[in-house]
């Protein structure tokens, strides 16, 4: 389609609890959060570069029925795998698939207040320990 540009724009993220989301995905990811920001029914993540994060709690939406996401739509780039990897069982975030490697990728999954899938990827060569 000659109308389309060939590249991803945004990934929406559904919730049940907006606010919670938000804070939980700014506190992830290390950018400011103000809940007085929050406004639903979507609150935009102030991402640094590339494709823009929503969270969606479907507020003007009725037929809508959340179900969590039980595999990543999306991922996180880290670039120490291992110490994200640590941080995260530190701080009590669910981890649902220990880390696993091919090379000298690596990857593991966590679980966002919702239940949703998420996935943080990294290189784990020397360069990036």
């Amino acid at each position: 389609m000659e109308t389309l540009t060939p590249a991803v724009h945004a990934v929406f993220v559904h919730t049940r609890d907006l606010v919670k989301s938000a804070a939980w995905y700014s506190w992830l990811l290390g950018v400011p959060f103000d809940e007085k920001d929050v406004e639903s029914p979507v609150y935009n993540i102030p991402v640094q570069a590339g494709v823009h994060l929503t969270i969606d709690d479907h507020k003007f939406d009725p037929s809508f029925s959340f179900e969590p996401v039980k595999a990543p739509a999306f991922n996180f780039f880290s670039s120490n795998i291992h110490k994200s990897l640590e941080e995260m069982k530190d701080a009590g975030v669910v981890v649902t698939r220990d880390m696993e490697t091919h090379g000298s990728f690596g990857w593991f999954h966590v679980q966002d207040p919702d239940g949703n899938a998420v996935m943080i990827c990294g290189d784990i060569s020397e360069d990036f320990r």
